[in-house]
């Protein structure tokens, strides 16, 4: 079984905390979701990074020539290990 898109993951944040949201859900079903939200941003982090390691930039030294640099990291994600 494949993991789930990070687009998957995403959605399914989403209607979390839109459920969450309404303030609808019993405390023991609240904290449940909270939970699985939790897990979810967690592994959309991580799908995050695992992307974030693989975009270069494209650039042209003073001589014309092309060369690849890794692109940086912003500052929140530095580290981050959520």
């Amino acid at each position: 079984m494949t993991e789930p898109s990070f687009e998957e993951n995403l959605k399914k944040l989403e209607e979390i905390l839109q459920q969450l949201e309404q303030g609808e859900l019993p405390l023991e079903s609240a904290l449940a979701r909270f939970e699985e939200g939790i897990g979810l941003v967690r592994l959309c982090t991580r799908q995050l990074d695992a992307v974030d390691s693989r975009v270069e930039l494209l650039l042209r030294d003073e001589a014309g020539n092309f060369f690849t640099k890794p692109f940086p990291r912003s500052p929140a994600r530095e580290g981050s290990d959520a």
